[in-house]
């Protein structure tokens, strides 16, 4: 049975690289236009994998041409894809641009990830109950998430990204909610926090006030905070020569599930999943930039 599981999205990633990003209603040039492996569900298993991780993917891919690039590193980086699905339709697809400073914008289509509900995950179920750690994002619908964290007897990690509208009490089953600055913020306001703190860890304090039992937040180059109890640790990032934020934040997550897997405390996998995410920004795409357990982290 799987260390890990992740249950999420599993797409093909269409890169654009720009000098910067466009204006509304402008046209550039740009460059690339390489498709390759992405999807947040199957980032973090890859990443969580090629750490030496035992990891199963719960996901579905299309019918269509990108369903063998979309699952291109999962099976090499040793995923148990047994639990993937391909269904009719298109595997969802994320349209990536990277500016000159490394700094990414993403529009998700979201394809056969939508077929990743409730009853998609509860046939699944095995796949869930028995994994140390369950990994979920919100690229995949509601229900999917709830059938994932409800099914969970290990520990939950939920990195609600993006924000989508779920239950409260299934939302306050992560062990640690992991979110960027910006994501934490969108949280608070749908968990009635009118207004959202300024500082991240202010919003950590305010998410454990409301009944999380442990928080990260991630703020990229600054590193993360971790909340938990009554305790805020802040999380130094290394300095490194950022070409390509993309996935990093995923790269966050494998890595935090990896070391928490292996019995870590939240503050030191944190601080190695801090590590992680620095060098695969140093290497332009996202799975293929993931480290593995052999590389020298920064």
């Amino acid at each position: 049975m799987a260390t890990v599981t992740v249950v999420g999205s599993i797409n093909a990633d269409l890169v654009v690289e720009v000098d910067r990003h466009p204006r509304p209603g402008e046209t550039l040039l740009g460059s690339g236009g390489e498709v390759s492996a992405g999807g947040k569900g199957a980032n973090q298993a890859v990443a969580c994998a090629k750490l030496g991780t035992q990891v199963c993917m719960v996901g579905a891919v299309g019918t269509d041409a990108y369903a063998e690039e979309a699952l291109k590193y999962l099976r090499t980086s040793g995923v148990e894809l047994s639990d993937v699905s391909a269904v009719d339709g298109p595997t969802g697809l994320a349209v990536i641009t990277v500016d000159s400073s490394g700094e990414n914008t993403i529009v998700v289509v979201s394809g056969a990830n939508a077929q990743v509900d409730g009853g998609f995950v509860d046939a699944r179920r095995g796949a869930v109950e028995g994994a140390e750690v369950v990994v979920v994002q919100g690229e995949i619908p509601a229900s999917g998430f709830s059938a994932a964290v409800q099914l969970a007897t290990g520990r939950v990690v939920v990195n609600l990204a993006p924000v989508i509208d779920v239950e409260r009490a299934d939302l306050l089953r992560a062990d640690p909610l992991v979110a960027n600055e910006h994501e934490a913020g969108l949280i608070l306001t749908q968990l009635g926090e009118l207004q959202p703190p300024a500082t991240e860890e202010e919003m950590a304090a305010v998410l454990l006030a409301q009944g999380f039992a442990s928080v990260v937040i991630t703020r990229g180059a600054g590193g993360a905070v971790v909340g938990h109890g009554d305790t805020i640790t802040p999380i130094p990032a290394p300095r490194v020569e950022a070409i390509d934020t993309t996935g990093a934040g995923d790269a966050f997550v494998g890595a935090l599930a990896a070391r928490l897997a292996h019995g870590a405390s939240l503050v030191d996998a944190s601080a190695y999943a801090s590590r992680v995410a620095a060098l695969s920004t140093t290497r332009r795409g996202t799975q293929s930039a993931y480290p593995t357990a052999a590389d020298e982290l920064p």
